[in-house]
């Protein structure tokens, strides 16, 4: 690991986001913040560890942090009036406009979880990976802040730090994501609500070129024609349009 890319600890860090959230818990290490909080379900509760050793994505994928470079975080909440399928969706609008406003970059979101950088190759900055429980959603988060362009462990993933926006504080992150998190769920009315039509506009999926990756291995190819009322992506294939709720979207870039 690079040492320029080192960052203070979040546990030195008093992190006081206020209502709905609980005090913010900082692990120094943990297998993975998500497990952590399915563990003690409580509502609001914020679980963040510097050292992730089994933090998964969607699909299985792994992901690990190094300490000071990342930042991982687990939240838990109560299912909005749009529907569960919506907070995955609704998080990641969050953490687009937490990002803008500590760290001045651009991002746009990839259906359904992850935010990319377009000034940076469409690169991966973040991801969520939601699960539900009887108690409500756990929305784990992933964000690479300060890590080297070098440090990075695949050619298409990004930091801030390699966007061009280095030593971004996380605890200020954390803070403001908690924060537009709270706002975008409070104000999200159903289908027709404010906060689904500000993901819709910040989605860079829709009108796209796309790849679906099904669950089951097939693959359909379209055009992301937009976002249902129930958080699915709609796709266009050959004169039909349906609905895609789960699978991995690949955006296709012109020859």
């Amino acid at each position: 690991m690079s040492d320029k890319a080192l960052g203070r600890p979040l546990g030195a860090v008093s992190v006081t986001p206020g209502d709905p959230w609980l005090p913010v818990e900082v692990f120094e290490t943990l297998g993975s913040t998500n497990d952590e909080l399915r563990r003690d379900p409580r509502p609001g509760r914020v679980v963040v560890a510097e050292v992730q050793e089994a933090g998964r994505g969607r699909l299985g994928r792994a992901w690990t942090t190094t300490p000071g470079t990342a930042l991982a975080v687990s939240v838990l909440v109560a299912e909005p009036p749009s529907g569960a399928g919506w907070v995955p969706l609704l998080a990641g609008l969050a953490l687009h406009r937490a990002v803008a406003e500590v760290a001045g970059v651009r991002t746009v979101l990839k259906w359904p979880n992850d935010v990319l950088v377009p000034a940076d190759g469409d690169r991966k900055l973040a991801g969520l990976l939601c699960e539900w429980t009887p108690h409500g959603v756990v929305v784990g988060t992933g964000v690479n802040v300060d890590t080297a362009r070098e440090d990075l462990p695949l050619e298409t993933a990004t930091s801030l730090r390699a966007a061009g926006a280095p030593g971004v504080d996380r605890a200020a992150l954390l803070t403001a994501y908690l924060h537009h998190l709270a706002a975008v769920l409070r104000e999200d009315t159903g289908p027709a609500g404010p906060s689904v039509a500000a993901y819709r506009d910040a989605c860079g999926t829709v009108g796209q070129d796309v790849e679906v990756h099904a669950p089951d291995g097939t693959v359909r190819r379209g055009r992301a024609t937009g976002v249902d009322a129930e958080g699915r992506l709609t796709v266009r294939t050959d004169g039909r349009t349906t609905s895609v709720s789960a699978g991995d979207v690949v955006h296709v870039r012109p020859r």
